[in-house]
């Protein structure tokens, strides 16, 4: 049973916004991710090396925005980076910022120090407890809404780029056959 043109035409339409929709989302992707090494636009968190790490990973760089560009030469690569970066945000959004907290030492002395606050915290749970959120980071002022924010983002995107790589695996699927029915 030969396929129709307009079965085709369909096929090549859905690759094209496909594509666009894959390019648009990567270069979101790259641009959030550098926002996260810039906690408040300010560039001596990121000099003094006062980043988080899965920040400083760059999924959404690299996962979410190169790999998810090379979509047009792999579509497994680009499940694969959007995979990896919906993982990582994931496990930031799980950890919290990486911020300076106050730590009582041994001797009921008060210290500063650089790590992840929510991290261990069993009993509660930052994302849900915003009384949280601007009294445990001292610095950078709004560490956890940026934290939140940004990785919020990337999480959305990255479970976009999901769907759109697994319509394009379908709809790449179902144009090869199409073409050999045409025939």
């Amino acid at each position: 049973m030969p396929s129709s043109p307009c079965a085709m035409a369909c096929s090549r339409t859905c690759s094209r916004i496909l594509g666009l929709s894959l390019g648009a989302t990567a270069l979101f992707a790259a641009a959030t991710n550098t926002a996260l090494l810039f906690p408040n636009w300010d560039v001596t968190y990121l000099l003094r090396g006062l980043i988080g790490r899965q920040a400083m990973l760059g999924s959404g760089l690299w996962g979410g925005g190169l790999m998810m560009l090379t979509a047009l030469l792999s579509s497994g690569l680009a499940l694969f980076g959007a995979l990896i970066c919906f993982i990582t945000s994931g496990v930031a959004l799980k950890d919290g910022p990486f911020c300076m907290f106050h730590v009582s030492s041994f001797n009921q002395t008060q210290t500063w120090k650089y790590g992840y606050p929510f991290k261990d915290l069993h009993n509660r749970n930052y994302l849900y407890d915003h009384s949280l959120w601007n009294s445990v980071c001292l610095e950078p002022s709004k560490a956890v809404i940026w934290h939140v924010g940004f990785f919020s983002v990337l999480l959305c995107i990255s479970l976009l780029q999901i769907l759109l790589v697994a319509i394009h695996f379908i709809n790449s699927f179902l144009g090869f056959f199409c073409s050999l029915c045409e025939k």
